[in-house]
């Protein structure tokens, strides 16, 4: 199982929207090889930061990959595959790129070393130091795999 960041533009879809979707959604309109890529190597029950890209710049969510991958509906190219997602739940407090870039123990993130890419990997290392600066309690903060209909911590 493994841990992920999806960054998407507010004003396109955001947070609220993903919370407000009932059930699952498709992480569509990805046109990037590598991201793509990420998605192909997601498994139902991984988890994900939800990232606010554009003017916040900040990680505001969790969610859980629902859906593996699978053809983006809103492509026509069959090369462009997507997986579906569900919010999980809000961090108890956004945790912002400036104070991620600020942290020595997320030097390497892909976040800080390739701010563009829209789906990325997230170590376990990382996901739980980010965890941490969110404000969960060691024994709360979700880990994968994240079984269905589990209420966040």
């Amino acid at each position: 199982m493994a841990y992920w960041l999806f960054k998407s533009e507010p004003n396109t879809w955001s947070w609220e929207d993903q919370k407000a979707h009932e059930g699952p959604a498709e992480w569509d309109g990805v046109r990037n090889y590598q991201a793509r890529n990420n998605m192909r190597a997601m498994q139902v029950g991984d988890l994900g930061f939800f990232y606010h890209s554009v003017k916040e710049k900040r990680i505001l969510g969790i969610v859980r990959v629902a859906v593996p991958a699978h053809p983006d509906s809103t492509a026509d190219d069959p090369r462009w595959e997507c997986v579906d997602v569900e919010a999980l739940c809000d961090l108890p407090r956004p945790v912002t790129l400036d104070e991620i870039k600020a942290n020595p123990a997320l030097a390497d993130m892909v976040l800080v070393r390739n701010s563009r890419l829209s789906v990325q990997p997230v170590t376990e290392a990382e996901w739980l130091e980010i965890c941490r600066m969110a404000g969960f309690e060691e024994q709360k903060i979700p880990r994968a795999p994240w079984p269905e209909g589990k209420p966040c911590p």
